[in-house]
């Protein structure tokens, strides 16, 4: 079976006004357009040409979700639940209802999820820098009070990132947040040498999210500028957030987000502090491969496989092994199924291709990202 999906826009707060508009050559809504799920996700099935949503056809059974991802300004900081963590979660959160604002699982899956940048840049936090790199960068910062206290709390001795993100979140620093983010202000507009793109990236946070803890948060976080068609791959535990610009993002089918801070909404401090891995390092950017047209994107997980294919004009066929999605994002491409059924995909939507169907042709001149489940991917033991 091989079927036509699309999905309005999701409209929250962070949702650039125009980058979802200029892909799919429209005119902008008027409101902020932050996400497209394409998906059998309850939360909000893609539509299937026709009528009725992809849930129809599934039963819910996709292990993986597709969005075009829009951001205008600063998404929360974030983590997500090993299964394991999810399990565990969902279990002890059994008695809450649905929409009970105590609740932090929506489900008992994890959420790794790969984003690939689209527009010419795509900035996110990604990561827990080392303390070594921190405390360089704070040099840059001057001595106040609030950035001296930040700089000793790194001095500690134990897991020094978790403690310090609890101190930052738990309420009680406020005057130093303040500090420390007034010091960021003022050396963003000055010379801070090899860290004026980070520091004047958090300072942009901060106008969104003036006072919020989570801006001293970001400062412990490695700042990555993607190029297009550059992608980072996030796994249960990392903490991280997206600051600017269009991706195409693929994550396990799961709805579990634990907050850090950039956000109004509840902040579960010690369950954040219990999922949170602050196992520091740069994380890997994953870059296209060459000339060669296409660019399959390495992740260590079973739910999901990724591929970017640049088309010129020669057909290109691909095995269908598990329900496929192919997003065209530029150009005009065509898929076909092996009967010979063919349909055309707008920039911005998916032809959806069951199991079934055996394999699927690509024609036409232009660029999609081709989704299925992954393929002889074994799961790392911390996905567990």
């Amino acid at each position: 079976m091989l079927l036509s999906l699309t999905n309005a826009p999701r409209d929250y707060a962070w949702g650039s006004d125009s980058l979802l508009a200029e892909l799919e050559g429209r005119t902008p809504s008027g409101a902020p357009e932050a996400e497209v799920w394409f998906g059998d996700h309850p939360g909000d099935p893609a539509d299937v040409e026709g009528g009725g949503t992809l849930d129809q056809i599934t039963g819910g059974s996709l292990p993986y979700l597709l969005k075009l991802l829009a951001a205008g300004r600063p998404l929360s900081i974030q983590v997500h639940p090993t299964i394991a963590q999810a399990r565990e979660g969902w279990s002890r959160e059994d008695g809450l209802a649905a929409d009970d604002p105590r609740r932090n699982y929506r489900d008992d899956n994890h959420k790794p999820e790969l984003i690939v940048a689209l527009s010419d840049t795509f900035e996110s936090l990604s990561g827990l820098r080392p303390v070594e790199g921190t405390a360089s960068l704070l040099d840059a910062l001057g001595d106040s009070a609030g950035v001296e206290a930040l700089r000793q709390r790194l001095r500690g001795d134990g897991d020094v990132l978790r403690a310090v993100i609890g101190w930052l979140l738990g309420g009680e620093a406020q005057t130093e947040v303040d500090d420390i983010i007034e010091a960021v202000r003022t050396a963003a507009a000055a010379d801070a040498g090899e860290w004026n793109g980070t520091l004047r990236a958090i300072a942009g946070v901060a106008e969104h999210y003036p006072g919020d803890p989570g801006v001293v948060v970001a400062l412990l976080m490695n700042h990555v500028v993607l190029r297009r068609g550059e992608g980072v791959f996030l796994r249960a535990g990392l903490l991280h957030a997206y600051l600017s610009g269009l991706g195409v993002e693929i994550m396990a089918a799961s709805d579990n987000v634990l907050r850090g801070g950039l956000t109004p909404k509840r902040i579960d401090v010690p369950e954040l502090l219990s999922i949170l891995d602050t196992s520091a390092g740069e994380v890997p950017v994953l870059r296209p491969s060459g000339d060669s047209g296409s660019t399959v994107y390495p992740v260590p997980i079973a739910d999901f496989a990724l591929e970017r294919v640049s088309l010129g004009g020669t057909p290109l066929t691909r095995d269908v092994a598990g329900p496929t999605m192919v997003l065209a994002t530029a150009g005009d491409v065509t898929v076909a199924s092996a009967a010979g059924e063919a349909r055309p995909i707008a920039v911005g939507a998916v032809a959806f291709a069951t199991p079934d169907e055996g394999a699927i042709t690509l024609s036409g001149a232009g660029e999609v990202f081709i989704a299925s489940p992954g393929r002889d991917t074994p799961m790392r033991d911390q996905e567990l």
